[in-house]
C-alpha cells in the first residue's frame, strides 16, 4: 500500500513525496491554490452567463439559439479530448518548475490568444473568426485545467481534501458570480465587447499566476520511460465492475451537469421571451448572481461538513433540493418568483459542487496516475456541457 505522504504518478514512474508531508494548510494557502478556479470561472461565468448569448443576437440575429448551441458543440472536441492528453503528459513532465506548472502556464497563454481572436471576430461581425477564437480558447483552457486537476491529489493529504474542495467551490462560485455581474450589470456585452474581453483575460491571467506561484510541487526526476500511447488509451476505459464507486460518481455527476447545462446558457432567452423582462441581460445577470451568491454560502460550509459526516449525505440532500427547484422553475412567470426559486437552487448547487471535487478524488481508481484519472472524471462535466446546449438550442 502506498504511504499517505507519497504520490505515485504511474507504475513505471518514481514515487513522489507530498511537497509538505503532515502540513495543515491554512485558509489563505487554500485560497491561493484555488486561485485558478476563480480566474477560470470568471472567464466562463462571463461567457456562458450573458456574453455569448447577447453577442450571438448580433452575430446570428435570425437564429441565435441554434447557432449558440452549435458554438457549444464546436467546442466539444477540445473539451473532451485535450484533458485526456494533457493530463497524463503532465503526470510525466520533468520540467524544473514541476509537473503541472508548465501546462497551466501554457494553457493560460493559449486561452488569452483565443479571447483576443473572439474579440476581433465580434468587432468585425465575423462568425467564422468568432468560432475559431472559441476553439483556441477551449484548447488553451483545457490544457491548463487538465494539469491543474492533478494538483489536489498531488499536494493535499486525504484528510484535508474536503476543506480544499470547499475552498475550490467558493472560488469557483465567486469567480462565476463576478464574471456574470461585470459582464451583464456593469458592462454591456453588445456595445463594450473590447473592455469585456480585456477584463476577462486580465482576471484569468492574474489569478492563474497566483496559483502557479503559490502551489508547492515536487519535481519528477528524469528521465522517464517512453510513453506507450496505445496502452494509455486502452487504460482510459475504467471498468465499472472493478471500480463501481468511480463509475457511480462519474454517471451521477454527468447527469447533474446535463440538467444544468440544458438551462443555463439560455437563461437570458427565458427571461426575455417567457418572463418578458424589459432589460433581459440585466435581469438574467441578476438571477444568475443571486444563484451564485447562495451557492457560495452553501459551498463554503459543504466541503468541511462532508469531512465530518461523509460525502454522500451532502450530495443526496443537495441533489434533492436542486431537483425540486428545477421542477418549479418552468412555472415562474415573474422575476420575483424566478429569483426566489433561483436562491434555493443556488443553496443546493453550492453544496453539491463543494463536495463534488472531494468525492471525485476519494474514488480515483489508483494513485498511480491521478492526472489521467482526473481527466477521465472531468469528462463527466465537459461531455454534458457540449451535448446539452446543442440539444436545447435545436429544440428552441
Amino acid at each position: 500500500m502506498t504511504p499517505p505522504d507519497v504520490v505515485t504518478p504511474e507504475p513505471d514512474l518514481p514515487s513522489l513525496p507530498l511537497p509538505r508531508p503532515g502540513h495543515r494548510f491554512t485558509a489563505f494557502e487554500h485560497l491561493r491554490m484555488a486561485g485558478y478556479w476563480f480566474g477560470s470561472n470568471f472567464l466562463w461565468g462571463a461567457l456562458l452567463g450573458t456574453v455569448l448569448s447577447s453577442q450571438m443576437t448580433r452575430l446570428a440575429p435570425g437564429d441565435n439559439a441554434a447557432v449558440l448551441g452549435l458554438l457549444y458543440a464546436f467546442g466539444a472536441f477540445p473539451a473532451l479530448v485535450i484533458p485526456l492528453i494533457a493530463g497524463p503528459l503532465s503526470d510525466r513532465c520533468t520540467h524544473p518548475m514541476g509537473r503541472r506548472r508548465p501546462y497551466v502556464i501554457g494553457g493560460i497563454a493559449g486561452g488569452l490568444v483565443g479571447l483576443g481572436l473572439m474579440a476581433l471576430g465580434y468587432s468585425v461581425l465575423s462568425l467564422p473568426a468568432f468560432f475559431f477564437g472559441y476553439l483556441v480558447l477551449q484548447l488553451g483552457s483545457n490544457v491548463a485545467l487538465a494539469a491543474y486537476s492533478g494538483v489536489i491529489p498531488d499536494v493535499v493529504p486525504d484528510d484535508q481534501r474536503g476543506v480544499a474542495s470547499g475552498f475550490m467551490a467558493v472560488m469557483s462560485q465567486t469567480g462565476t458570480l463576478f464574471g456574470a455581474l461585470m459582464t451583464s450589470l456593469v458592462l454591456d456585452p453588445k456595445t463594450q465587447a473590447g473592455p469585456i474581453y480585456l477584463l476577462i483575460g486580465a482576471v484569468f491571467a492574474i489569478f492563474g499566476f497566483v496559483t502557479v506561484r503559490s502551489t508547492p510541487e515536487v519535481r519528477l526526476p528524469g528521465p522517464v520511460p517512453p510513453f506507450d500511447w496505445r496502452k494509455y488509451f486502452r487504460s482510459l476505459w475504467i471498468d465499472p465492475k472493478q471500480h463501481p464507486d468511480f463509475a457511480w460518481v462519474w454517471i451521477t455527476r454527468a447527469l447533474m451537469m446535463l440538467g444544468f447545462y440544458l438551462i443555463q446558457p439560455y437563461l437570458l432567452y427565458f427571461v426575455r421571451d417567457v418572463i418578458g423582462a424589459k432589460e433581459p441581460a440585466k435581469s438574467a445577470g441578476l438571477a444568475f448572481a443571486l444563484i451564485l451568491v447562495a451557492a457560495t454560502i452553501s459551498g463554503y460550509f459543504g466541503g468541511a461538513i462532508s469531512d465530518r459526516v461523509g460525502r454522500k449525505p451532502v450530495v443526496i440532500g443537495a441533489s434533492l433540493v436542486i431537483a425540486a427547484m428545477c421542477l418549479l422553475f418552468p412555472f415562474c412567470r415573474s422575476m420575483e418568483a424566478a429569483l426566489g426559486v433561483g436562491l434555493i437552487f443556488g443553496l443546493g448547487y453550492g453544496a453539491y459542487i463543494s463536495v463534488d471535487w472531494a468525492l471525485g478524488t476519494d474514488v480515483l481508481p489508483s494513485a498511480h496516475d491521478s492526472g489521467k484519472d482526473m481527466a477521465v472524471w472531468h469528462v463527466s462535466m465537459t461531455l454534458p456541457q457540449q451535448i446539452a446546449p446543442f440539444t436545447a438550442g435545436m429544440v428552441l
